[in-house]
């Protein structure tokens, strides 16, 4: 069985992410040598709960660690004040001390919601992220950005807190719904636009492959997108500067999540690659890079059978205008300024804080009308 190590390098809170087949059933001898006492509380979803949590548990109780668990909902709508609160206080009751391990089960919504919780729990609990979307392995659980969503927009409130280990199961991939699993591509492909044009072209071969459940595809494009997010987040931890290259396409997508209530209208990784389609397309409109790489940018991703236009957003959208508006609550906004991540070409994203506003709306506009 091959598990590939990833360091994240950031001095004492230092981890690694672990990638590779049948994670879940070696988590026992994973997490063990973390354990001050032989006991995890682990968070996860009903839907996850229903398929791995036994498996799981049965790992960790094989290495003599006692378990406790909480199941919530699934879905975006959990990533919410509420659950955050329940999650919270099911942790004080099950006694969870600051030496303790928490356990996050699932997908985004779930890393970030009980990572969250962690870091604000006694003021900072240890916490272990197991992953088990393939946006969550490659994107979510690995620098530490933990926080919940609000009525003024995503993730607005959560705070930078590390877990202490990443396992990172590719064998649950083949669980997954196949809108789950292109949902999370977006994430991957977000890696090659933004820095690596080498990945890129990798992908445009053998993304068929991976969607088709190619185990070694699977995990060179896991361990890829793991290892550009480490090497960035050792660098730039809170997002002070070169992070900020991670939202590729999320601006954009940020704004059509809100515009469509947090549902399974657009799930996150649908929203990334219509961003990442209208930031190419955007940049080429500024002659920053060619008009064929928004092209093949599109042309790749409607291959894999994603959604690529606003015109594949089923239902009403905002006008322009009001999406514009949406943005302007993003979290990347400084100084009343929208920062929009764009490209001189693919593989070679930049930090833009002087894109013309009127640029953006005539984008949206003209996207709107192709609905």
């Amino acid at each position: 069985m091959i598990v590939n190590i990833v360091a994240v390098d950031l001095g004492a809170r230092s981890y690694e992410v672990r990638i590779g087949g049948d994670l879940i059933a070696r988590a026992g001898t994973e997490i063990a040598p973390l354990l001050r006492r032989k006991r995890v509380a682990i968070v996860t979803d009903e839907t996850v709960a229903a398929a791995h949590l036994p498996a799981l548990t049965a790992a960790l109780e094989a290495e003599g660690i006692a378990t406790a668990a909480l199941a919530l909902p699934a879905g975006e709508g959990t990533k919410g004040w509420e659950n955050l609160a329940r999650c919270t206080e099911w942790l004080l009751e099950q006694k969870v001390e600051r030496r303790d391990v928490v356990v996050a089960f699932g997908g985004g919504v779930i890393g970030d919601l009980v990572g969250f919780s962690a870091a604000i729990l006694r003021r900072g609990v240890r916490f272990v992220q197991l992953p088990t979307t393939l946006l969550a392995q490659v994107d979510s659980s690995v620098g530490g950005k933990t926080g919940i969503n609000t009525a003024q927009g995503k993730n607005l409130v959560g705070a930078f807190h590390q877990p202490s280990l990443v396992l990172a199961d590719i064998d649950v991939l083949g669980t997954l719904p196949d809108r789950d699993l292109l949902s999370g591509y977006g994430e991957v492909v977000k890696y090659g636009l933004l820095g690596d044009a080498a990945f890129f072209d990798w992908l445009e071969d053998h993304g068929p492959a991976l969607r088709q459940g190619d185990a070694d595809a699977r995990l060179r494009a896991v361990t890829r997108s793991v290892e550009m997010k480490a090497g960035i987040v050792s660098r730039d931890e809170t997002e002070e500067g070169e992070r900020a290259l991670l939202n590729l396409g999320h601006t954009f997508c940020h704004a059509l999540e809100k515009a469509t209530g947090y549902s399974d209208r657009l799930l996150h990784g649908e929203g990334v690659a219509i961003g990442c389609a209208l930031a190419f397309e955007l940049s080429s409109r500024m002659g920053l890079c060619s008009q064929e790489d928004p092209s093949r940018v599109r042309a790749h991703l409607r291959s894999m059978g994603m959604k690529v236009d606003l015109a594949d957003i089923h239902g009403d959208l905002p006008g322009a205008e009001a999406l514009v508006t949406l943005m302007g609550q993003d979290k990347k906004v400084i100084d009343g300024r929208l920062r929009f991540i764009l490209a001189r070409g693919i593989g070679q994203a930049f930090v833009a804080e002087d894109v013309p506003g009127d640029a953006v709306l005539r984008l949206l506009q003209d996207a709107l009308a192709g609905r």
